[in-house]
This record gives C-alpha cells, sequence and structure tokens, in this order.
C-alpha cells in the first residue's frame, strides 16, 4: 500500500480511521451525524526539521486533533496532511 508522495520537513500523511458506525449501546449512528475521526494510521512522514528528528514512523497509528490537517484525496483514498506537532499521541 506505498502512496507517491513524500512530505517535506516536519509533515505526516495520515490516513483517518472509519469513523465509528454503532454505539456501545448498539445504536447504529446515522451518516449526518458522525463524528469526525481523531485517529489514523501513518502513511507517510517526512525528514524532519534540521535540529528535530521525527518521533513517528510509517504504520504507527495516532491520535490527532478534531481540526488538524489539510484534507487530501489521492488516488481515491482521502488522507491527512499535517504537522508532527498536531498528532496528539501514539497508540
Amino acid at each position: 500500500m506505498g502512496v507517491n508522495i513524500k512530505p517535506l520537513s516536519d509533515r505526516v500523511l495520515v490516513e483517518p480511521m472509519a469513523a465509528e458506525t454503532k454505539t456501545a449501546s448498539g445504536l447504529y449512528i446515522p451518516e449526518t451525524a458522525k463524528e469526525k475521526p481523531q485517529q489514523g494510521k501513518v502513511v507517510a512522514v517526512g525528514s524532519g526539521k534540521k535540529d528535530h528528528e521525527m518521533t513517528v514512523k510509517v504504520g504507527d497509528t495516532v491520535l490527532y486533533g478534531k481540526y488538524s490537517g489539510t484534507e487530501l484525496k489521492l488516488e481515491g483514498t482521502d488522507y491527512l496532511m499535517m504537522r508532527e506537532d498536531d498528532i496528539l499521541a501514539i497508540i
């Protein structure tokens, strides 16, 4: 599943995971009420800044802020391009 894009500097390309379709009690959530996913899988990583090495690696599952990143659509798949600082945690 290689993506033909290389982020620059401290940028990270993340593929968001699918939003929850069912609540814990078993109710199905309609499309209009779904929350934007806040976790995803890292697909590509930039080389980092001169004085800062990248912490995340390709394949990591990460948590990020609700409004982080810029949405992209490449080869029919949705991605988010964000700075490493926008990533809150590695799961």
